[in-house]
């Protein structure tokens, strides 16, 4: 940036006015160069929030919160040239937003590039395991020790937009030798295993642990009528802020935010903040 100043060049100022005239331009500058800087607003960034996914992620009265919203403002805090707004929305519609590029970001898919290319990944923010859980009046007479094969003709609850289970448990599923159930949240997918309409539920350990307690705690069922257990682990899973890649160019700061959110994150993870706000999230000490 250039700064034109014609009052230190005139013909009238004396040789000692130039001397001092000289001696003061550059602080000068260096001050409107200060001055525009701190005028430079931050970049407005809006990124999606899966609205069903407690204690994960989940949407209340409009606001973003869960875990991952406190991970992702507290990142957002050392990135202070972007102000960021965390919206809540149903998990298959933030995944439309991406693909179509009209929405920048959505969290937290697990990495899946080859169903979903239209994706870029961050760094992984957190790790969940995804185990499926059985209701045990419905499933007393069986033996549930393989999956999925020992689970051929139960009915198992997932969410909408969500790919678990794995490929074998998909072809089950398409020769109808499995029923999947796909659920708008994990609140009513959780209830529905409770109350026995569906025999099993697939998800992260924590979020069904967590649903299940919720559900209890609100009255919503009978917790001494109902049993369940979980019946096997299937994988571990990282979550992510997933980037669209098929903005075109709509926004210009993305690769910028990328690397500055990465960075974020590996320093949090570092200095074990992370792991902190995971424990005093559970413990209620947020």
């Amino acid at each position: 940036m250039k700064y034109d100043m014609p009052l230190l060049r005139g013909p009238w100022l004396t040789p000692a006015l130039r001397s001092l005239a000289g001696l003061l331009a550059p602080g000068l500058l260096f001050v409107a160069s200060l001055c525009h800087a701190a005028a430079v607003s931050p970049v407005e960034v809006t990124i999606y929030a899966d609205d069903g996914y407690p204690p994960y992620s989940y949407g209340e009265n409009g606001a973003a919160l869960g875990i991952y919203a406190d991970i992702l403002n507290k990142a957002f805090e050392r990135m202070p040239q972007y102000h960021v707004t965390l919206v809540p929305v149903p998990w298959k519609r933030g995944l439309k937003l991406l693909e179509t590029g009209q929405g920048f970001a959505l969290y937290p898919p697990y990495f899946r590039p080859e169903e979903r290319p239209y994706i870029r990944y961050s760094e992984p923010i957190l790790d969940e395991q995804v185990v499926v859980f059985c209701n045990r009046a419905t499933t007393v007479n069986r033996s549930l020790k393989n999956w999925p094969d020992d689970y051929v003709g139960l009915t198992i609850g997932t969410n909408a937009g969500f790919l678990l289970g794995g490929k074998e448990f998909d072809r089950y599923v398409a020769a109808g030798k499995i029923f999947r159930d796909a659920g708008t949240s994990s609140h009513g997918s959780v209830l529905k295993m409770l109350s026995g309409r569906n025999d099993c539920y697939i998800n992260d350990r924590l979020s069904i642990r967590w649903q299940v307690e919720q559900i209890k705690r609100n009255g919503e069922i009978d917790a001494d009528k109902v049993s369940i257990f979980e019946s096997a682990k299937l994988f571990s899973e990282k979550g992510h802020l997933g980037y669209t890649d098929r903005d075109e160019g709509r926004f210009a700061f993305k690769n910028n935010f990328v690397q500055d959110f990465n960075a974020a994150l590996v320093s949090m993870k570092n200095d074990g903040e992370i792991e902190r706000m995971v424990e005093r999230f559970l413990s209620g000490r947020r």
